[in-house]
């Protein structure tokens, strides 16, 4: 994680905390990790389980498609991954900003986080494409060069209807919404509302299910006059949000707070339920923190993930809906109600063991999970090159794959993850 600042003589834009909620126990911090990493263990145990789970599903659909079809009628594996990840970014992210109160460290952080390793796979998707191997992502010839290259540059490309050049990666244009609302409320004052956040998202999406419409920006407006609009819109919001004074980062940040729920309501890929769904549930996993951190009641924290859990249920059971060759309605509303509650389930007993000494192979996992996540579909690519689309099931060919995925996944940390976190942490402690 990050390092503190070093204090220089120019003033930091740090916005103090509200005061807690009357009658609330004092805080305190999350237990610290026994795994002999210095990170907190259990944290990375639920993010190396949740990439590897991914990785195997999509590997599954190359390799054994009748045997992931058959499970998907009642468990949707990569549903699972993704709604652990979820949750526990919403656990530690807003973490991360208050940590040091600093906006622009913050934002520091998350570029040399996530953007170097992202930059690597879409120049590896290009190279495909180039090679002949793969179209660059469905349908993303119809875009604009501008709109594609912009879109994925704000990483927002599912919210703003251009294709995923990688598939995986409409999951981190929700992780971006969640950023740029997390800093809005920092600005506010109301970060620490998370279960109120939650509950307000999961009582829009109940409202809109079945009424909105996708995509209604993009139809309105074109897709590239909406890309440049939003990469404008979100280079201004951070940049602001960064600033020294007070009153500017404010405005940047709900500049960018409303940019992120107006595509969330309104341009999103999926149903508007279910990006309003994913964004409580990322609340959820922040209240669960400020429970811990003694900043709300637990019963509160407890209440909220019930009431959002049930809903993600209900919504899915009522509006979901096939979408691919033998599929029927029935077992993806399962299918997806089943992932929910596992991933529930298998968050809940990470925080149960949160003081166990977490075994070390699963801690590296973690560490490593963005790598898994980002480069499988890379690697998935290649080796159907290879050797081709197998007409039989093949289920040794997924071992290999898996063993070549951690080879280069590791490979990817040490040349390009944790050589850019540390640059990153430098240039935040020179803007300090």
């Amino acid at each position: 994680m990050d390092s503190a600042l070093s204090s220089t003589a120019a003033p930091v834009t740090v916005l103090p905390p509200p005061e807690a909620a009357p009658q609330a126990p004092p805080p305190r911090d999350p237990p610290a990790s026994r795994s002999g990493t210095g990170r907190l263990g259990w944290l990375d145990a639920l993010r190396g389980l949740a990439a590897l789970v991914v990785a195997v599903h999509h590997a599954m659909g190359e390799y054994t498609y009748p045997a992931r079809e058959a499970m998907t009628e009642w468990f949707d594996p990569g549903a699972f991954g993704i709604l652990v990840f979820f949750l526990v970014s919403g656990y530690i992210v807003p973490a991360s900003l208050e940590r040091t109160g600093d906006v622009r460290r913050f934002w520091v952080s998350r570029v040399f986080r996530i953007y170097p390793l992202l930059l690597v796979a879409l120049t590896a998707m290009v190279l495909l494409s180039v090679s002949g191997v793969r179209p660059l992502g469905p349908h993303l010839a119809g875009t604009g060069p501008v709109a594609a290259v912009l879109a994925h540059l704000t990483m927002m490309q599912d919210l703003l209807s251009v294709p995923n050049a990688v598939y995986v990666l409409w999951t981190l244009s929700y992780e971006m919404a969640f950023y740029l609302l997390v800093v809005g409320l920092f600005s506010v004052g109301l970060h620490r509302r998370s279960a109120s956040a939650a509950l307000t998202l999961t009582a829009l999406a109940i409202a809109v299910v079945g009424l909105a419409r996708t995509r209604m920006l993009a139809e309105a407006t074109g897709v590239t006059p909406l890309v440049v609009v939003a990469f404008v819109t979100m280079a201004a919001a951070i940049t602001l949000a960064c600033a020294r004074r007070p009153a500017l980062m404010r405005a940047g940040a709900l500049l960018g707070a409303a940019l992120a729920f107006t595509l969330a309501t309104l341009d999103s890929r999926a149903a508007t339920w279910e990006g309003l769904i994913i964004l409580a549930v990322m609340f959820t996993g922040t209240a669960i923190y400020r429970a811990e951190r003694g900043q709300i009641r637990w019963r509160t924290a407890l209440l909220t993930a019930a009431a959002v859990l049930v809903s993600a249920v209900a919504l899915g059971l009522y509006e979901k809906a096939a979408w691919g060759a033998g599929m029927t309605d029935w077992g993806v509303k399962r299918a997806w109600a089943s992932a929910v509650v596992l991933a529930a389930l298998v968050f809940a007993g990470g925080m149960l063991l949160r003081d166990r000494r977490m075994p070390g192979w699963l801690v590296w996992l973690g560490v490593v999970s963005y790598s898994v996540y980002i480069l499988h579909p890379v690697l998935l690519e290649a080796m159907t090159h290879v050797f081709g689309k197998p007409v039989h099931q093949q289920p040794l060919v997924i071992v290999v794959f898996l063993g070549l995925l951690l080879a280069a996944s590791q490979l990817t940390y040490r040349l390009v993850e944790k050589p850019m976190q540390e640059l990153g942490r430098k240039v935040a402690r020179r803007l300090g």
